[in-house]
């Protein structure tokens, strides 16, 4: 897995600010902070996020081809442009039968509190 940042008050075509890597993950970090993260990710076909269960919602967001992602096992298609939020506390897998890029959103606080 390789990891990077990105530089702060540039603007980015987000498809060509990462590269896929061959039987690789790239991921870049465009937001870190205590409060939450936002990174693109960059899968090679046939690669694997590991099972994990964060405490926090995450909201991922398909930018270029298609992703498979398993939330407590039920699979989930998602194409470019299409985006789903993974629950806190909920296993979940992202699969790559084809290459794709994605943006993944953790807030880590505030996510207990109720919208009105």
């Amino acid at each position: 897995m390789i990891t990077q940042d990105i530089e702060r008050s540039r603007i980015y075509c987000l498809n060509e600010i990462i590269e896929y890597e061959l039987n690789s993950v790239v991921i870049k970090t465009i937001v870190r902070k205590a409060t939450g993260n936002i990174c693109i990710i960059a899968v090679d076909v046939d690669e694997i996020l590991s099972e994990k269960i964060s405490p926090f919602d995450t909201f991922i967001q398909i930018i270029d081809g298609t992703a498979n992602i398993f939330i407590d096992t039920k699979l989930n298609i998602l194409k470019a442009g299409q985006g789903i939020i993974i629950p806190a506390h909920i296993s979940n897998t992202i699969k790559a039968n084809q290459r794709f890029k994605m943006i993944s959103t953790v807030i880590k606080s505030g996510y207990d509190e109720i919208l009105i």
